[in-house]
């Protein structure tokens, strides 16, 4: 048989058995729910970390690069790590409670085998989410030597952010078959409210422009 042609038999068969243990844990629902919420924190974040550091009066930018991915690599991690224990934790008692109905050791079965994929897709989805989320924003700063103005680095971030917030709003919409307009505007509020929060502190506009 042709490598290529036992690669791709291989990879269908993966794709496959993929498919059965979603079908049997249901894991795509709490990861697309874990894509929109870890992904709006990521992005939240990010632009409390920027909004932070421009009224810091931060004006180099692998100063800001540095702290962001600091930011970015602790949410991943944290979310990662979360998800990892918590969905872990509940596919052990679900199979524990299995083996006490049946009377089974579900140790290697298929079963024992769908919990296990079901746990690492999740844990991935909650730990990447945020991860790549926070990194887009800080995008602009990654940049900077292109875009070579520090503001135009910070402005351009914030609408990254605000554009990303009214993208995960309009996903949730279109998830809950709600108004997308609707559910895009409310995160991208919940962006201005975090800056304006942030402004509003004692000393936030100490360090303007």
């Amino acid at each position: 048989m042709n490598p290529l042609d036992s690669t791709r038999q291989q990879l269908a068969r993966q794709i496959e058995a993929i498919r059965e243990y979603e079908r049997i844990t249901g894991f795509w629902e709490i990861a697309r729910r874990a894509l929109a919420n870890n992904s709006f924190d990521g992005v939240l974040t990010m632009i409390g970390v920027l909004t932070g550091s421009y009224l810091g009066g931060i004006r180099h930018a692998g100063t800001v690069v540095r702290v962001g991915i600091a930011a970015s690599i602790s949410i991943g991690i944290s979310g990662f790590s979360g998800a990892y224990l918590a969905e872990s934790a509940e596919r052990r008692r679900e199979l524990a409670q299995l083996e006490r109905v049946s009377l089974t050791n579900l140790d290697g079965t298929k079963l024992s085998r769908a919990a296990n994929v079901a746990v690492a897709i999740v844990s991935l989805v909650d730990g990447l989410s945020p991860l790549f989320s926070s990194l887009l924003v800080l995008l602009p700063f990654l940049l900077a030597s292109i875009i070579g103005n520090i503001l135009v680095s910070y402005g351009l971030a914030l609408v990254i952010g605000l554009v990303s917030l009214f993208g995960l709003g309009a996903f949730l919409g279109h998830i809950s078959e709600r108004s997308l307009l609707g559910y895009g505007l409310r995160t991208v509020l919940a962006g201005i409210v975090a800056v304006a929060i942030n402004f509003l502190l004692p000393g936030g506009s100490a360090n303007g422009p």
